[in-house]
């Protein structure tokens, strides 16, 4: 199995068998989780059933306690953020995090500098993201005067600023009207089409993930209770019951 060096073309970004507690209590058990590139794949699951720490696990802002993490075929497991970002994984975050005293332009160059762009590079990719995703009249305003809508779609092309080929987005839809949630399944199958990177998407907005994802794979307690495409999760059982407590819980997006 190879080790990780310089950013290659992997078809893939896995999990296997990943496991971790805190202080004596199992957040994940066992999990395996596939993503293919220019798949999307959502993640779904009551609150505290493992999915943020599987992803935190994935992208570097943990280590697990067993299992591994393969980009393609290279061992990438407990190797930190910061260089998993320089290989092609990017992550956003359900507390969107941008720098509040920063404008909307500089926080997407900080992003792009992380990638290894020089200054001049990062201020061009930053000023055409915003231009692409309707934000371009926002380029001089400070990050801690935008409303939650506006910050949650900076912080997508903030992530986008690094290039990924795996972009995993922590519950983007968090806080948002109707509108704004079809706006983001727009703007996320769009970044697919355009970009061919694999995308994990966890959410609790059942009407994004059904719309939206190509498979789903669904956790419970820490491990997998179900995987497959949309109709096929929605139609599960144990899915209903598990997830949301009532077996006609779940109904068509």
């Amino acid at each position: 199995m190879k080790r990780a060096g310089a950013r290659g073309s992997p078809g893939s970004l896995a999990a296997r068998r990943i496991s971790r507690a805190f202080s004596g209590l199992q957040a994940v058990v066992g999990v395996d989780l596939h993503l293919a590139a220019g798949e999307i794949l959502g993640l779904i699951g009551p609150n505290g059933a493992g999915k943020s720490t599987l992803v935190n696990i994935m992208s570097g802002y943990l280590t697990p306690d067993a299992g591994t993490v393969l980009l393609g075929d290279t061992d990438i497991t407990g190797r930190p953020a910061h260089r998993l970002c320089r290989l092609g994984i990017t992550r956003t975050f359900q507390g969107v995090r941008l720098f509040g005293r920063l404008t909307v332009t500089e926080n997407l160059e900080v992003a792009a500098l992380g990638r290894g762009h020089s200054r001049r590079s990062a201020y061009n990719v930053a000023r055409q993201l915003l231009e692409e995703h309707g934000l371009g009249d926002l380029f001089d305003v400070q990050a801690r005067a935008l409303p939650a809508g506006t910050e949650r779609r900076v912080a997508l092309a903030r992530a986008l600023a690094t290039d990924p080929q795996f972009l995993l987005l922590d519950e983007p839809a968090a806080g948002l009207d109707e509108r704004e949630s079809k706006d983001l399944r727009d703007t996320i199958a769009k970044v697919r089409e355009t970009r061919g990177c694999g995308i994990l998407v966890i959410e609790h907005d059942m009407g994004l993930i059904m719309s939206l994802c190509d498979r789903i794979q669904v956790i419970s307690s820490g491990q997998t209770i179900s995987i497959g495409n949309p109709g096929e999760v929605r139609n599960d059982p144990l899915v209903r019951t598990a997830y949301l407590g009532d077996p006609d819980g779940i109904e068509a997006a």
